[in-house]
Protein backbone atom coordinates (compact mmCIF):
# COMPACT_ATOMS: atom_id res chain seq x y z
CA UNK A 1 0.00 0.00 0.00
CA UNK A 2 1.50 3.38 -1.08
CA UNK A 3 2.11 6.05 1.36
CA UNK A 4 0.29 9.19 1.52
CA UNK A 5 3.08 11.05 3.49
CA UNK A 6 4.94 13.89 1.78
CA UNK A 7 8.50 13.35 1.20
CA UNK A 8 10.65 15.47 3.61
CA UNK A 9 12.32 18.23 1.70
CA UNK A 10 16.32 18.89 2.45
CA UNK A 11 17.31 22.11 4.04
CA UNK A 12 20.12 22.36 1.82
CA UNK A 13 18.03 21.57 -1.16
CA UNK A 14 16.58 25.00 -1.47
CA UNK A 15 17.94 28.47 -2.00
CA UNK A 16 16.56 29.62 1.16
CA UNK A 17 17.97 26.55 3.22
CA UNK A 18 21.31 26.74 1.82
CA UNK A 19 21.95 30.71 2.53
CA UNK A 20 20.26 29.52 6.40
CA UNK A 21 22.89 27.41 7.22
CA UNK A 22 25.61 29.50 5.46
CA UNK A 23 25.00 32.28 7.84
CA UNK A 24 25.06 29.92 10.53
CA UNK A 25 28.48 28.73 9.77
CA UNK A 26 29.59 31.92 9.26
CA UNK A 27 27.93 32.73 12.80
CA UNK A 28 30.15 29.87 14.26
CA UNK A 29 32.57 30.77 12.80
CA UNK A 30 33.07 34.70 14.37
CA UNK A 31 32.08 33.46 17.77
CA UNK A 32 35.02 30.83 17.20
CA UNK A 33 37.12 33.63 16.33
CA UNK A 34 36.17 36.30 18.82
CA UNK A 35 36.69 33.59 21.87
CA UNK A 36 40.10 33.02 20.26
CA UNK A 37 40.95 36.55 20.25
CA UNK A 38 39.63 37.45 23.97
CA UNK A 39 41.61 34.34 25.26
CA UNK A 40 45.13 35.97 23.26
CA UNK A 41 43.83 39.38 24.42
CA UNK A 42 43.82 38.25 28.03
CA UNK A 43 46.65 40.11 30.08
CA UNK A 44 50.44 38.74 30.26
CA UNK A 45 52.36 39.11 33.17
CA UNK A 46 55.15 41.66 31.77
CA UNK A 47 58.28 40.95 30.86
CA UNK A 48 60.44 41.69 33.36
CA UNK A 49 63.32 44.19 32.87
CA UNK A 50 67.25 43.48 32.94
CA UNK A 51 67.67 45.45 36.33
CA UNK A 52 64.49 43.20 37.80
CA UNK A 53 66.49 40.01 36.39
CA UNK A 54 69.39 41.43 37.95
CA UNK A 55 67.64 42.01 41.71
CA UNK A 56 65.96 38.61 41.64
CA UNK A 57 69.03 36.35 40.57
CA UNK A 58 71.29 38.57 42.99
CA UNK A 59 68.32 37.85 45.63
CA UNK A 60 68.73 34.03 44.78
CA UNK A 61 71.91 33.95 45.18
CA UNK A 62 72.23 35.95 48.64
CA UNK A 63 69.42 33.10 49.90
CA UNK A 64 71.86 30.55 48.65
CA UNK A 65 74.54 31.89 50.20
CA UNK A 66 72.32 31.49 53.48
CA UNK A 67 71.78 28.33 52.93
CA UNK A 68 74.58 27.17 51.96
CA UNK A 69 75.78 27.89 55.45
CA UNK A 70 72.81 26.49 57.23
CA UNK A 71 74.30 23.61 54.69
CA UNK A 72 77.84 23.74 56.16
CA UNK A 73 76.56 24.12 59.97
CA UNK A 74 74.21 20.96 59.55
CA UNK A 75 76.84 18.80 58.00
CA UNK A 76 79.46 19.81 61.10
CA UNK A 77 76.68 18.45 63.29
CA UNK A 78 76.02 15.53 61.91
CA UNK A 79 80.31 14.75 61.29
CA UNK A 80 80.46 15.67 65.39
CA UNK A 81 77.19 13.31 66.54
CA UNK A 82 78.84 10.30 63.96
CA UNK A 83 82.10 10.86 65.90
CA UNK A 84 79.67 10.79 69.72
CA UNK A 85 77.70 7.97 68.42
CA UNK A 86 80.99 5.47 67.04
CA UNK A 87 83.10 6.48 70.13
CA UNK A 88 79.57 5.18 72.57
CA UNK A 89 79.57 2.00 69.97
CA UNK A 90 83.30 1.38 71.30
CA UNK A 91 82.20 2.27 74.88
CA UNK A 92 79.27 -0.18 74.93
CA UNK A 93 81.83 -2.71 73.09
CA UNK A 94 84.18 -2.73 75.88
CA UNK A 95 81.65 -2.30 78.41
CA UNK A 96 79.86 -5.59 77.16
CA UNK A 97 83.40 -7.56 77.53
CA UNK A 98 83.37 -6.70 80.74
CA UNK A 99 80.20 -7.31 81.76
CA UNK A 100 80.69 -11.20 80.17
CA UNK A 101 83.58 -11.31 82.37
CA UNK A 102 81.60 -10.65 85.51
CA UNK A 103 79.04 -13.29 84.06
CA UNK A 104 81.84 -15.78 83.40
CA UNK A 105 83.30 -15.35 87.21
CA UNK A 106 79.84 -15.40 88.64
CA UNK A 107 79.08 -18.84 86.73
CA UNK A 108 82.89 -20.10 87.74
CA UNK A 109 81.46 -19.60 91.51
CA UNK A 110 78.46 -21.34 90.72
CA UNK A 111 79.95 -24.28 89.24
CA UNK A 112 82.32 -24.67 92.09
CA UNK A 113 79.43 -24.75 94.54
CA UNK A 114 77.94 -26.95 92.54
CA UNK A 115 80.80 -29.24 92.78
CA UNK A 116 81.35 -29.15 96.77
CA UNK A 117 77.84 -29.23 97.38
CA UNK A 118 75.11 -29.32 94.71
CA UNK A 119 73.19 -26.97 92.99
CA UNK A 120 72.20 -24.98 96.15
CA UNK A 121 69.53 -21.90 95.77
CA UNK A 122 72.35 -19.36 95.91
CA UNK A 123 74.01 -20.61 92.83
CA UNK A 124 71.08 -20.98 91.11
CA UNK A 125 70.31 -17.33 92.03
CA UNK A 126 73.57 -16.28 90.57
CA UNK A 127 73.31 -18.04 87.94
CA UNK A 128 69.79 -16.25 86.67
CA UNK A 129 69.40 -13.74 83.89
CA UNK A 130 68.29 -11.13 86.26
CA UNK A 131 71.07 -10.62 89.03
CA UNK A 132 68.78 -7.49 90.71
CA UNK A 133 66.63 -10.45 92.26
CA UNK A 134 69.91 -12.35 94.01
CA UNK A 135 70.45 -8.29 94.93
CA UNK A 136 67.00 -7.84 96.53
CA UNK A 137 67.28 -10.56 98.33
CA UNK A 138 69.75 -9.16 101.21
CA UNK A 139 69.50 -12.25 103.21
CA UNK A 140 70.98 -14.74 100.73
CA UNK A 141 74.10 -12.39 100.16
CA UNK A 142 75.08 -13.21 103.87
CA UNK A 143 75.86 -16.58 102.18
CA UNK A 144 78.74 -15.23 99.76
CA UNK A 145 82.39 -14.98 100.49
CA UNK A 146 83.90 -11.39 100.06
CA UNK A 147 84.91 -12.45 96.50
CA UNK A 148 81.44 -13.35 95.31
CA UNK A 149 79.89 -10.04 96.74
CA UNK A 150 82.38 -8.22 95.20
CA UNK A 151 81.79 -10.09 92.09
CA UNK A 152 77.75 -9.45 91.69
CA UNK A 153 78.89 -6.16 92.39
CA UNK A 154 81.18 -5.81 89.64
CA UNK A 155 78.13 -7.14 87.50
CA UNK A 156 75.57 -4.85 89.05
CA UNK A 157 77.78 -1.82 88.28
CA UNK A 158 78.58 -3.03 84.64
CA UNK A 159 75.42 -3.50 83.78
CA UNK A 160 74.06 -0.10 84.67
CA UNK A 161 76.64 1.41 82.74
CA UNK A 162 76.27 -0.68 79.79
CA UNK A 163 72.08 0.59 80.52
CA UNK A 164 73.40 4.12 80.53
CA UNK A 165 75.55 3.96 77.71
CA UNK A 166 72.69 2.27 75.20
CA UNK A 167 70.46 5.16 76.78
CA UNK A 168 73.52 7.89 75.65
CA UNK A 169 73.98 5.90 72.39
CA UNK A 170 70.51 5.90 71.39
CA UNK A 171 69.71 9.95 72.11
CA UNK A 172 73.37 10.47 69.98
CA UNK A 173 71.74 8.43 67.02
CA UNK A 174 68.96 10.61 66.81
CA UNK A 175 70.27 13.81 67.34
CA UNK A 176 72.57 12.40 64.51
CA UNK A 177 69.30 11.27 62.08
CA UNK A 178 68.14 14.78 63.06
CA UNK A 179 71.05 16.92 61.75
CA UNK A 180 70.76 14.27 58.56
CA UNK A 181 67.55 15.66 58.12
CA UNK A 182 68.79 19.33 58.25
CA UNK A 183 71.38 18.06 56.02
CA UNK A 184 69.51 17.27 53.16
CA UNK A 185 66.90 20.07 53.78
CA UNK A 186 69.35 22.70 53.31
CA UNK A 187 71.25 21.10 50.36
CA UNK A 188 68.16 20.85 48.76
CA UNK A 189 67.30 24.45 49.26
CA UNK A 190 70.54 25.74 47.86
CA UNK A 191 69.85 23.61 45.15
CA UNK A 192 66.46 25.36 44.66
CA UNK A 193 67.55 28.31 44.44
CA UNK A 194 70.52 28.05 42.31
CA UNK A 195 68.21 26.51 39.70
CA UNK A 196 65.53 29.23 39.99
CA UNK A 197 68.38 31.73 39.05
CA UNK A 198 70.04 30.02 36.17
CA UNK A 199 66.63 29.38 34.47
CA UNK A 200 65.90 33.75 34.93
CA UNK A 201 69.00 34.20 33.47
CA UNK A 202 68.67 31.02 30.80
CA UNK A 203 65.35 33.30 29.60
CA UNK A 204 67.68 36.71 28.70
CA UNK A 205 68.35 37.60 24.76
CA UNK A 206 72.08 37.80 23.93
CA UNK A 207 71.00 41.67 24.08
CA UNK A 208 70.06 41.22 27.34
CA UNK A 209 72.77 39.40 28.73
CA UNK A 210 75.18 41.95 27.35
CA UNK A 211 73.48 44.34 29.55
CA UNK A 212 73.01 42.41 32.61
CA UNK A 213 76.81 42.45 32.15
CA UNK A 214 77.31 45.92 31.99
CA UNK A 215 75.01 46.48 35.17
CA UNK A 216 77.30 44.00 37.06
CA UNK A 217 80.82 46.19 35.34
CA UNK A 218 79.30 49.37 36.47
CA UNK A 219 78.31 47.78 40.06
CA UNK A 220 82.44 47.00 40.02
CA UNK A 221 83.39 50.32 38.96
CA UNK A 222 81.37 51.93 41.44
CA UNK A 223 82.84 49.49 44.46
CA UNK A 224 86.65 50.34 43.20
CA UNK A 225 85.92 53.84 43.31
CA UNK A 226 84.77 53.73 47.04
CA UNK A 227 87.73 51.47 47.88
CA UNK A 228 90.06 54.12 46.41
CA UNK A 229 88.62 56.97 48.10
CA UNK A 230 88.48 55.43 51.69
CA UNK A 231 92.12 53.72 51.23
CA UNK A 232 93.23 57.42 50.35
CA UNK A 233 91.46 58.79 53.51
CA UNK A 234 93.52 55.81 55.59
CA UNK A 235 96.94 57.13 54.15
CA UNK A 236 95.96 60.49 55.03
CA UNK A 237 94.96 59.45 58.52
CA UNK A 238 97.75 57.60 58.92
CA UNK A 239 100.36 60.55 57.96
CA UNK A 240 98.33 62.68 60.48
CA UNK A 241 99.12 60.38 63.14
CA UNK A 242 102.90 59.82 62.11
CA UNK A 243 103.09 63.53 62.00
CA UNK A 244 102.06 63.34 65.66
CA UNK A 245 103.50 60.77 66.90
CA UNK A 246 100.52 58.69 67.62
CA UNK A 247 99.98 55.11 67.45
CA UNK A 248 96.87 55.42 65.37
CA UNK A 249 94.61 51.82 65.57
CA UNK A 250 97.44 49.90 67.61
CA UNK A 251 96.23 48.26 71.06
CA UNK A 252 99.44 48.54 72.54
CA UNK A 253 99.82 45.19 72.36
CA UNK A 254 103.61 44.97 71.32
CA UNK A 255 104.69 41.22 70.37
CA UNK A 256 100.49 40.14 69.74
CA UNK A 257 100.27 42.47 67.70
CA UNK A 258 103.15 41.55 65.83
CA UNK A 259 102.04 37.68 65.86
CA UNK A 260 98.62 38.54 64.76
CA UNK A 261 100.32 40.71 61.60
CA UNK A 262 102.10 38.10 60.55
CA UNK A 263 100.00 35.36 60.64
CA UNK A 264 97.00 37.32 59.02
CA UNK A 265 100.30 37.75 56.14
CA UNK A 266 100.21 34.15 55.90
CA UNK A 267 96.32 33.42 55.62
CA UNK A 268 96.34 36.06 53.04
CA UNK A 269 98.94 34.58 51.13
CA UNK A 270 97.27 31.47 51.26
CA UNK A 271 94.33 32.98 49.72
CA UNK A 272 95.47 35.13 47.30
CA UNK A 273 97.23 31.28 45.91
CA UNK A 274 93.92 29.72 45.61
CA UNK A 275 92.49 33.24 43.03
CA UNK A 276 91.21 31.16 40.15
CA UNK A 277 89.66 27.96 41.73
CA UNK A 278 85.77 27.87 41.13
CA UNK A 279 83.56 28.71 44.25
CA UNK A 280 81.57 25.52 44.59
CA UNK A 281 79.05 25.41 47.88
CA UNK A 282 79.78 23.39 50.54
CA UNK A 283 83.20 23.20 49.54
CA UNK A 284 86.64 23.41 51.77
CA UNK A 285 89.40 22.72 49.24
CA UNK A 286 91.68 22.16 47.94
CA UNK A 287 90.36 22.47 44.23
CA UNK A 288 87.61 25.10 45.10
CA UNK A 289 85.94 26.63 47.76
CA UNK A 290 82.71 28.34 49.88
CA UNK A 291 83.31 31.78 50.93
CA UNK A 292 83.71 30.56 54.82
CA UNK A 293 85.51 27.85 53.51
CA UNK A 294 88.45 29.42 51.88
CA UNK A 295 89.08 31.96 54.61
CA UNK A 296 89.14 28.63 57.35
CA UNK A 297 91.85 27.05 55.07
CA UNK A 298 93.65 30.15 55.23
CA UNK A 299 93.66 30.53 58.41
CA UNK A 300 94.43 26.66 58.64
CA UNK A 301 97.80 27.30 56.87
CA UNK A 302 98.34 30.84 59.42
CA UNK A 303 98.11 27.84 62.38
CA UNK A 304 94.86 29.23 63.51
CA UNK A 305 91.61 26.84 63.75
CA UNK A 306 88.50 28.57 62.59
CA UNK A 307 85.13 26.93 63.15
CA UNK A 308 83.33 26.24 59.48
CA UNK A 309 80.43 28.96 59.13
CA UNK A 310 79.99 32.51 58.67
CA UNK A 311 78.32 32.69 62.15
CA UNK A 312 81.00 31.10 64.16
CA UNK A 313 83.60 32.32 62.58
CA UNK A 314 82.39 36.19 63.06
CA UNK A 315 82.61 35.20 66.89
CA UNK A 316 86.17 34.41 66.82
CA UNK A 317 89.03 37.20 67.42
CA UNK A 318 89.30 40.67 67.47
CA UNK A 319 86.13 42.95 66.72
CA UNK A 320 87.69 45.66 64.27
CA UNK A 321 86.73 48.76 62.62
CA UNK A 322 86.56 48.98 58.96
CA UNK A 323 89.06 51.89 59.13
CA UNK A 324 91.43 49.81 60.91
CA UNK A 325 91.70 46.17 58.52
CA UNK A 326 94.59 45.12 58.39
CA UNK A 327 95.57 42.22 55.81
CA UNK A 328 94.28 39.15 57.04
CA UNK A 329 91.17 40.37 58.99
CA UNK A 330 87.99 38.76 58.11
CA UNK A 331 85.04 41.06 56.69
CA UNK A 332 81.44 39.93 56.84
CA UNK A 333 78.49 40.66 54.79
CA UNK A 334 74.86 41.22 55.02
CA UNK A 335 73.09 41.72 58.14
CA UNK A 336 72.07 37.69 58.07
CA UNK A 337 76.02 37.27 58.05
CA UNK A 338 76.15 34.76 55.21
CA UNK A 339 78.95 35.96 53.29
CA UNK A 340 82.90 36.59 54.08
CA UNK A 341 86.02 37.72 52.76
CA UNK A 342 89.50 38.40 53.54
CA UNK A 343 91.43 41.88 53.67
CA UNK A 344 94.05 43.03 51.72
CA UNK A 345 94.61 46.08 51.93
CA UNK A 346 93.43 49.35 49.57
CA UNK A 347 89.84 48.67 50.66
CA UNK A 348 90.30 45.18 48.63
CA UNK A 349 89.31 41.68 49.89
CA UNK A 350 90.24 37.85 48.71
CA UNK A 351 87.08 35.94 48.24
CA UNK A 352 85.05 32.94 46.75
CA UNK A 353 81.98 35.27 45.69
CA UNK A 354 79.03 33.02 44.13
CA UNK A 355 78.00 30.36 41.98
CA UNK A 356 79.25 30.51 38.72
CA UNK A 357 82.40 32.69 39.79
CA UNK A 358 86.26 32.19 40.93
CA UNK A 359 88.08 33.09 43.90
CA UNK A 360 88.84 36.86 42.86
CA UNK A 361 89.93 40.17 43.95
CA UNK A 362 87.08 42.55 45.09
CA UNK A 363 86.60 45.60 46.53
CA UNK A 364 85.12 44.86 50.06
CA UNK A 365 82.39 47.68 49.24
CA UNK A 366 80.51 45.67 46.67
CA UNK A 367 78.20 44.11 49.14
CA UNK A 368 76.73 45.95 52.68
CA UNK A 369 79.77 45.36 55.45
CA UNK A 370 78.58 44.06 58.85
CA UNK A 371 81.35 44.11 60.38
CA UNK A 372 84.83 42.94 60.90
CA UNK A 373 87.37 40.44 62.91
CA UNK A 374 90.97 39.43 63.66
CA UNK A 375 91.70 35.98 64.26
CA UNK A 376 94.55 34.55 65.89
Amino acid sequence: MASHRKPRTSVLASPAGRRTAAGLTTAALASVTLLSQSADAAPRAPKPTVEEVKQKVDDLYHQAEVATQKYNAAKERAETQRDTVDDLLDASAKRAEKMNESRRLLGTFASAQYRTGGMNPTAQLMLAKDPQQFVDRNHLMERLTGRQKQAVTDYQEQQAAAAKQRAQATRSLERLQASQASLKESKRSVQDKLAEARQLLSRLTAQEKARLAELERQKEAAAKRRAAEEARKQRERQRQQDGDGSTGGSTGGGSTDDSASSKGAKALAFARAQIGKPYVWGATGPTSYDCSGLTQAAWKAAGVDLPRTTWDQVKVGQRVATKDLQPGDLVFFYDDISHVGMYMGDGKMVHAPKPGASVREESIYYMPIYGSVRPG
